[in-house]
């Protein structure tokens, strides 16, 4: 997932801010990792990663979301985020501040 943030009313185009799958496959694409990977392999290279689950930069660790997937092997990088997509989704939803919050970050200011 990625958001792009509001203009400062400069003409530059703003950088997205990546959260949730995306940010972990940015993680994944800069890691020394080859697939097919284990968990185990995953959560040694980037286990204790903080990864923004939220536009408000909230975060958790991908080890702690690698836990929630009963997954053991990843043939790929698609498969592991595919795995990750539920999980970051239910943590999304569980700590994030309610349905106000949920709206007020679509807002653009």
């Amino acid at each position: 997932m990625g958001v792009r943030p509001p203009s400062g009313g400069d003409d530059d185009e703003p950088e997205s801010i990546e959260f949730g799958i995306a940010a972990v496959d940015a993680r994944l694409k800069s890691a020394d990792l080859t697939f097919p990977a284990t968990k185990d392999d995953i959560a040694a290279e980037l286990g204790h990663e903080q990864i923004p689950y939220d536009v408000h930069g909230n975060d958790v660790s991908l080890g702690e979301m690698l836990a929630e997937v009963d997954t053991e092997e990843f043939h790929s990088r698609q498969e592991l985020l595919n795995a990750l997509h539920e999980p970051f989704e239910e943590y999304r939803q569980k700590h994030s501040g309610g349905v106000f919050q949920q709206v007020r970050s679509m807002l653009p200011f």
